[in-house]
């Protein structure tokens, strides 16, 4: 039976399969869906109840080529924040510094703004390391914590969870020893002596913080990071020389990337770990923008113009949470600080649960902290307190000047530090005066108030006679982080209350 075109139109758009028929028909009329409605609805004589929008519709989508790869492209984005975040502290480390796996970065002094970090400190310096376990398992030995110093911080994986703890916190519990870190599926004997890490991924890394001890300078607690060694277990007969990198003078940018360059590094995660259970969907979606184990990442056009969208805006989504934070996250009630700690509800940070990923909120965590320890204790070795808004509630402004009262008794065993971020990229503030802190160590050095207290100021120009009580801001939008160092009960009961970030 012959039939017209327009007749053709009428027949298929009166079934259910006439949206996928029109999408092939002719390439000369790509609007017609949306120009032209259904007509029929539930309850049409002849008619099912369902399998078909409601009559009226019209599509809204001229091009479902870019809309499905710009959507797996930004909920991609904030699945895989924790995973890209590490990986580009990798990334920067070999391309930039020239570093290689089991090479250790230690820092002679503390961080200054060329450190291009997540939410860094510079109140002590760092010590950083990666390894392939594809290689095979890797020895970790870490110094006995005492007079000569101490280390604080993390082992984690290709997804920056927490595998180990190291140093008076973690599994050595400051007594030293020889980690063994094996990789995912590994069931050869583990040799008498060693602190087993069995790690789910291959990629892992490692960062420390290098503690003076008392009595101790910087100077110390770099000579002390130097007794750090990381080899391959292969070599454990004969260790190699260990090789150590100093990057104090160089830039060593590790902050993740929010264009198309993200899915790269995406690319780059995926094509090395291990596919977990929970993550198969999304692998599955990630197939619509070329990413796919053992095939090499070459976007098309439209996939590249998508990605790079989808990362611009789920970089504008995650600074819209933070500029909108839940009230209920608030360390204290009556205050504006939050903890940069925001732990799940198991008091760990993979936001995994019986029945599923909490996707929202481990972005959120991962976009503005790196290195969380493996489970929040009730009475953190550290807490970090970031100034949300101001004392009326107001967000943080660039250009404007706010200050901050330190009590002359703060509740610490060790120190406290207030550091200044730009909030747009959680990282240090480039600045002349290369100052990102001031903190208990510099308290000689300012103009304390008559009761013991120090003011801060905090903004683009220094006030007169008050130059070592400020820490610049160049034009950036501050946020303000008060690190405590061996906080008391008093800070982890709450009854100790830091006062608001006020407009000076």
């Amino acid at each position: 039976m012959a039939i017209s075109r327009r007749g053709f139109y009428k027949l298929v758009l009166g079934s259910a399969a006439g949206f996928a028929v029109m999408k092939h028909v002719s390439a000369r009329q790509p609007e017609v869906l949306q120009k032209v409605p259904l007509h029929h609805g539930a309850g049409d004589k002849g008619e099912t109840q369902g399998g078909f929008p409601p009559s009226g519709a019209t599509c809204s989508v001229v091009d479902f080529d870019y809309q499905i790869k710009y959507q797996r492209a930004f909920e991609a984005v904030l699945w895989n924040i924790p995973a890209v975040a590490i990986y580009s502290f990798r990334r920067a480390a070999f391309d930039n510094l020239g570093m290689k796996d089991n090479d250790i970065i230690a820092y002679s002094h503390t961080a200054t703004p060329r450190l291009e970090a997540i939410t860094a400190n510079s109140t002590t310096p760092y010590i950083t390391a990666f390894t392939d376990l594809q290689h095979g398992p890797v020895v970790l030995e870490v110094p006995v914590a005492g007079a000569e110093g101490s280390l604080y911080g993390q082992i984690v994986d290709a997804w920056q969870f927490t595998i180990a703890d190291v140093g008076p916190a973690g599994m050595d519990k400051g007594q030293g020893g020889k980690y063994l870190l094996t990789p995912p599926s590994y069931n050869e004997a583990i040799p008498q002596g060693y602190l087993h890490v069995a790690s789910p991924n291959y990629r892992i890394a490692f960062a420390f913080r290098s503690v003076p001890a008392t009595g101790k300078s910087l100077q110390d607690a770099y000579l002390y990071s130097k007794k750090l060694r990381m080899y391959y277990l292969s070599d454990a007969a004969n260790p190699p020389t260990q090789r150590f990198v100093d990057p104090s003078n160089d830039v060593y940018p590790t902050l993740p990337f929010y264009d198309e360059r993200h899915f790269e590094d995406m690319h780059a995660v995926a094509s090395v770990e291990p596919v977990q259970e929970q993550d198969k969907v999304m692998m599955g979606m990630l197939m619509s923008l070329g990413i796919e184990r053992g095939k090499p990442f070459a976007p098309d056009e439209t996939t590249r113009k998508a990605m790079r969208q989808a990362a611009i805006d789920a970089w504008f989504y995650l600074q819209h949470w933070f500029d909108n934070f839940p009230r209920e996250k608030l360390f204290w009630p009556d205050r504006h600080y939050a903890s940069l700690l925001l732990a799940d509800a198991n008091q760990r940070f993979t936001f995994v649960y019986d029945d599923k990923i909490d996707l929202i909120n481990r972005a959120a965590e991962y976009f503005w902290c790196t290195y969380m320890p493996k489970d929040l204790s009730p009475s953190p070795a550290t807490q970090y307190l970031m100034a949300m808004a101001d004392s009326q509630g107001q967000l943080l402004q660039a250009g404007v000047m706010y200050r901050l009262t330190v009590p002359a008794q703060m509740p610490v065993k060790q120190f406290w530090a207030l550091t200044v971020y730009n909030r747009d990229t959680m990282s240090f503030i480039y600045n002349t005066l290369e100052r990102t802190t001031l903190s208990s160590y510099d308290l000689d050095g300012m103009k304390k108030n008559a009761d013991g207290s120090v003011t801060i100021y905090i903004g683009p120009q220094a006030p007169v006679g008050l130059e070592n009580n400020w820490i610049p801001t160049s034009g950036k939008r501050p946020l303000p982080a008060m690190r405590l160092y061996g906080p008391t009960d008093a800070i982890n009961n709450k009854s100790f209350k830091l006062a608001d970030i006020e407009r000076a």
